[in-house]
């Protein structure tokens, strides 16, 4: 599975667990850290939790084990790092004081509708 692949598993993940405002960014042309980031929201501390839990186990199954977590209990915000993908998973005050996507924002955001 390929890059774009384990990012739209991401946000397919998250979409069944009820993320809110998921969004995929592709990052390669503007980031040596990383090719894509994966962006969602939850409603409460624990459904960002579950939701971190989720896409953890499905990147197990499919061969791709995370790096490493940042933010866990109560921070309002996890960043999964797997390397070429980065997945942030906020509550929703949270995602709107760092808007992170507004650093993104010349980047080409995937139309998950199309995918």
């Amino acid at each position: 599975m390929d890059n774009k692949n384990f990012a739209l598993l991401a946000a397919k993940t998250l979409d069944n667990k009820k993320a809110e405002d998921i969004v995929v960014i592709d990052i390669a042309e503007k980031s040596s850290f990383a090719d894509y980031l994966v962006i969602a929201s939850g409603n409460s501390e624990r459904q960002v939790n579950t939701l971190v839990d989720e896409v953890e186990d499905q990147f197990a199954k499919e061969g791709l084990l995370v790096k490493s977590i940042e933010g866990k209990q109560n921070s309002g915000w996890v960043l999964m790092d797997f390397g070429d993908i980065i997945v942030n998973v906020f509550t929703r005050e949270t995602r709107e004081k760092y808007n992170i996507e507004k650093v993104w924002g010349d980047c080409i955001f995937l139309d998950l509708e199309e995918q």
